[in-house]
């Protein structure tokens, strides 16, 4: 469990499937995400399965304990390299508050102090300027561009509809000297 001044980073529970089903049934969260809308019964399991793994952590705010969004922070392999992989979403009501630059604030130094990382690295669509600001304000450094890496959704003729995607990347050196 990690902590900052307005906010808890923790392991999901049961008891955060209606906070989760508040922002992962929107269909606007899906616009840079892939996957759809979920329902009550597929919240619940999604974080009974999340609460067993070790990629997913809960925010929750410290004075109200109500989760307002998730980090995804999981190591890549090789295991060797010492490199993990950021993300994040969170209910749009919380957005625009600093809360995700906090969180994803707090786990990069968690990574870089505690895990003893040499690299944390995260990816986001052009487009989604709030995500790209917010791995800025942390520390890291935009290292390239995907053009038509991935793709979420189909037309409807079925062919992938291909998006863009940045790279950013921060080295426990970066880290320590900054």
């Amino acid at each position: 469990m990690l902590h900052t001044k307005r906010l808890i980073i923790r392991k999901f529970s049961a008891n955060d499937s209606n906070d989760l089903f508040e922002y992962l049934s929107l269909p606007d969260t899906y616009i840079f995400e892939p996957g759809n809308p979920i329902t009550k019964e597929e919240a619940y399991n999604l974080c009974i399965e999340r609460s067993k793994g070790d990629s997913f952590y809960a925010v929750e705010l410290r004075d109200t304990h109500k989760m307002i969004g998730h980090l995804y922070f999981a190591q890549t392999e090789p295991i060797d390299f010492q490199t993990w992989e950021l993300g994040y979403i969170f209910n749009p009501k919380f957005m625009n508050k600093g809360f995700c630059t906090e969180s994803s604030k707090e786990i990069i130094q968690f990574a870089f102090n505690d895990l003893k990382a040499h690299r944390v690295e995260a990816f986001c669509n052009p487009l989604n300027d709030a995500s790209w600001h917010v791995l800025e304000n942390i520390g890291m450094k935009r290292e390239g561009f995907f053009k038509e890496k991935a793709f979420f959704r189909r037309d409807s003729e079925n062919n992938p509809i291909w998006h863009d995607c940045y790279a950013y990347g921060i080295t426990s050196k970066d880290y320590l000297t900054r």
